[in-house]
Formats: C-alpha cells, structure tokens, sequence
C-alpha cells in the first residue's frame, strides 16, 4: 500500500504512534490516513484509501 502510494507522489507525513500513518501529497493536495497493522488490510479498507487519494486500481 505504501509503496504504490510512494509511486504516486505522495511521501509519509507522520506517523502517530505506531498505528497509523499518515501520507500526503503535495501535487494533488490530499492526505491520507493508513492503519498500520500486523495482518493485511481488507479489500474495503484499501479501496477506500486508494478511492480517497484519486488512485483507480
């Protein structure tokens, strides 16, 4: 998830703790929130943060 979001401009912002990280992206203006956990994200999960950042996958 990271790094297509890294192929697509975006850098890390910060990173709160060690649960969620958050990536933004200066050419498009928007920011997105990533739970970081030891298992894999849902499929709704990753659409909605890809659907959030403008990615189409």
């Amino acid at each position: 998830m990271v790094r297509i979001l890294r192929q697509h401009g975006f850098y890390v912002k910060s990173q709160n703790g060690s649960s969620h990280l958050k990536m933004y992206n200066p050419i498009t203006n928007v920011t997105v929130i990533i739970p970081i956990h030891a298992k894999e994200l849902g499929k709704g999960i990753q659409n909605a943060i890809f659907k959030e950042a403008g990615i189409n996958r």
